[in-house]
């Protein structure tokens, strides 16, 4: 694989973000789909969660996606770390649940920092959805409804947390972009090489190709 290039993999539920396999559960790993051993994740995802996961094997691009902002410089390095995801939660996002989830909440580690988020309908999402299994749990008399969220940074199982702290337990967490990367229409388990031309490296803030 070219130094100057990453992949961009639709990650399966229940794949953990890890070549090996160093729990006692039935979840899967890396090495069922990828054979390259310099391969790094560029910001994981848990085993419970699916979408877009990014790998590479340049320390550089691994560093530039991951590190976030610092508050000195979030407002114009912000873009590079903005990761989106599509969150099912149950019950009805309020304004003022959607306001606080923008402005940050308070985690046991620390606040998060602003955040972009909005309530969609399924029809309003950016792909359409593959059956999950096992499905999502249900109850009768709770409604579910559709969350477009956009974060900054990359708290240990910060999505589910924020959504949570605001009354909107998460039911399902799907990633749809990371670093301006999108998943597209990458099926459930595909991946594609991406090519870093000096556009791309410099919107990552690396420069030029490597």
């Amino acid at each position: 694989m070219p130094s100057s290039s990453l992949i961009l993999f639709n990650k399966p539920y229940g794949v953990q973000s890890q070549f090996r396999d160093d729990s006692n559960n039935d979840h899967a790993t890396l090495s069922a789909y990828f054979t390259d051993k310099s391969l790094r994740v560029a910001g994981r995802l848990d085993a419970t969660s699916e979408g877009l996961l990014i790998l590479t094997s340049v320390g550089r691009v691994n560093k530039a996606i991951t590190q976030p902002p610092s508050a000195a410089s979030f407002e114009k390095d912000k873009h590079k770390q903005g990761k989106t995801y599509l969150v099912q939660v149950e019950g009805i996002a309020t304004p003022a649940q959607l306001q606080a989830l923008s402005k940050g909440v308070h985690l046991k580690d620390g606040k998060t920092l602003p955040a972009l988020a909005q309530m969609v309908t399924e029809a309003d999402l950016p792909i359409a959805l593959w059956p999950r299994n096992p499905p999502i749990r249900e109850r009768k008399n709770v409604p579910t409804s559709w969350l477009m969220l956009t974060i900054y940074e990359g708290k240990n199982r910060q999505v589910r947390r924020m959504t949570a702290h605001v009354g909107l337990p998460c039911l399902r967490l799907i990633r749809w972009s990371v670093a301006g990367f999108e998943l597209g229409r990458l099926g459930v388990g595909e991946f594609v090489r991406i090519h870093l031309n000096d556009e791309r490296c410099r919107q990552l803030g690396i420069g030029h190709t490597l």
